[in-house]
């Protein structure tokens, strides 16, 4: 079987750098410029919540409100208005005494899809003199659906695609459909049954909190494989012990009931490290019951 790898591509935002030249001088401590906190970000669209905030700043307080015209560029855009967003309002007020105020755009939960790339540009409408050098007054909005979160969508049978598996079996073979259900005490965890070797179970925790950040993590210390099995050698207690791994995070899709787990693979000796096997990349993707007995009589996964 091939399995099916996914990428969502998430944009990241901007970052401007101001740098002062000596010979002329120049300062932005006191000046007074107004733009988008980000010339480029991501925003979730969420089923139960009405509007996300596109933050606008300024560098300095005044006393007195200041009230911007928010506009929509057409150029570059694939997001239609009133179709995929709106915006609630033209105009964004900073009030007296802050430095932010926030363009609320409304996103179409049902109208965007799953896979969508969506995005928009917006433009402040002030005068000429409030716009920071370099950095102009336009941001890009890119939307992406953030379905609510369900356990229940990461249980049943499940395709793990392993690179452990594929640097550390003799045959290559990197796929195994495994069984996931739910945890009876932790919240937000699975038990991954036989995970990448028969008879060792390991747990995933959830945490949809952030819906920009859904994070997996494994408990440190967990066995998730005798070492004779994939090394023909004891090197520590024999145990592979497994946790996620510190170099790069691991994400889960509530749309796509899925995730990718960058695992860091250990062995100790009574506690005391031994070392790192290495830090391997899965994917986990959740499939139907159906799909699954297809897969054991006509694949033998």
């Amino acid at each position: 079987m091939n399995c099916i790898f996914k990428y969502i591509s998430i944009a990241v935002a901007a970052v401007c750098t101001i740098v002062g030249c000596k010979e002329s001088y120049v300062t932005y401590s006191d000046a007074e410029y107004v733009m988008f906190a980000d010339t480029m970000a991501t925003y979730p669209v969420q089923k139960d919540v009405e509007y996300f905030s596109i933050p606008v700043v300024s560098t300095v307080v005044r006393d007195y409100d200041r009230t911007f015209g928010v506009e929509i560029i057409d150029k570059g855009n694939n997001a239609i208005e009133n179709l995929h967003y709106r915006l609630q309002s033209n105009t964004v007020t900073i009030k007296a005494g802050e430095t932010r105020a926030d363009v609320l755009v409304h996103g179409y939960y049902d109208n965007i899809g799953v896979t969508d790339s969506l995005g928009f540009q917006l433009q402040l409408i002030m005068n000429d003199a409030l716009v920071m050098p370099l950095y102009g007054k336009q941001t890009k909005a890119v939307l992406m659906k953030s379905c609510p979160f369900d356990i229940n969508d990461f249980t049943g049978y499940c395709i793990l695609t392993s690179m452990f598996l594929y640097n550390y079996t003799p045959t290559r073979e990197y796929e195994r459909l495994i069984y996931t259900e739910k945890h009876p005490t932790e919240e937000n965890t699975v038990i991954c049954r036989n995970w990448i070797n028969d008879g060792y179970d390991v747990t995933l925790t959830f945490h949809p909190e952030d819906p920009m950040k859904p994070f997996v993590t494994m408990d440190r210390g967990q066995v998730a494989s005798d070492e004779g099995s994939f090394f023909g050698i004891a090197h520590g207690d024999d145990k592979i012990l497994v946790t996620n791994s510190s170099i790069n995070d691991s994400m889960f899709y509530p749309c796509g009931g899925y995730l990718y787990l960058w695992a860091e693979m250990y062995v100790e000796n009574m506690g005391e490290p031994v070392g790192t096997v290495g830090h391997f990349y899965n994917i986990m993707e959740w499939i139907s019951d159906e799909e699954a007995e297809r897969l054991k009589n006509e694949e033998g996964l």
